[in-house]
């Protein structure tokens, strides 16, 4: 699980822009974005700099947080 601070993340639409970015790059992983804490949490199997580099190609800017195994 790895979780990511996205303060530009403000409304549903960003929520579903980094959700179809992080499935691009990881189908099978769960997405759980919380708009009021700027948290994204993605679980399950996935390459984290993927991930990140999805995310800032979607126009967001993530702050990796933690990484839990």
């Amino acid at each position: 699980m790895t979780s990511f601070q996205v303060i530009d993340m403000t409304c549903n639409h960003c929520v579903k822009s980094i959700t179809t970015s992080v499935h691009s790059v990881a189908p099978e992983a769960s997405v759980l974005c919380d708009v009021a804490t700027h948290t994204v949490t993605v679980s399950g199997t996935h390459d984290d700099k993927l991930v990140e580099k999805a995310i800032k190609e979607a126009g967001y800017t993530p702050v990796r947080q933690s990484v839990t195994k």
